[in-house]
């Protein structure tokens, strides 16, 4: 694991970025092989700077037209559990460990996580567990998700946030 993707896409989830560019974080990322940590920090207000000594690179950006040459370039993707950035992850065919908003209210997000999760798609776990989870994490054992289907994904949501 080389490269590692973090994405908040269009929004700000100023804990994820502080927990995942946090010393322990880092360190947890670095004894599993990572060299680098890409971080988009979408509206945020956290735009962490590589710091002198650092466990690993890390490039910040806020958006880009498109994240498809990230999503390529990483061998593991760590997002909010924002349902666009879920699937082009998972039509990429990259490992996902989602990171869930609690600050969110009604939180659907939650529950795509936890039925992704159930369907051996990814991991999930919260800001405060995200430590844990990089240091215990098992990539091995996720499903690749069945490519094309965008429509089956999208009845899969209806079903998740109650419209069904």
């Amino acid at each position: 694991m080389k490269s590692v993707f973090v994405t908040v896409g269009t929004t700000s989830f100023d804990e994820l970025i502080a927990a995942v560019s946090s010393p322990p974080a880092m360190r947890a990322l670095r004894s599993r092989g990572c060299e680098r940590l890409v971080l988009q920090i979408g509206r945020g207000a956290l735009e962490p700077a590589p710091r002198r000594g650092a466990a690993l690179a890390l490039d910040v950006f806020r958006f880009k037209e498109s994240l498809a040459e990230e999503l390529r370039r990483a061998d593991l993707v760590i997002s909010h559990a924002g349902a666009g950035s879920c699937l082009e992850t998972l039509e990429e065919g990259k490992p996902l460990l989602v990171v869930i908003n609690e600050k969110l209210m009604d939180n659907h997000q939650l529950e795509l996580a936890k039925q992704l999760h159930r369907d051996g798609h990814v991991l999930y776990c919260n800001c405060s567990t995200l430590v844990e989870t990089l240091q215990s994490m098992d990539l091995s054992t996720l499903k690749p998700f069945p490519p094309g289907q965008p429509e089956k994904f999208a009845l899969f949501l209806d079903k998740v946030v109650g419209f069904e």
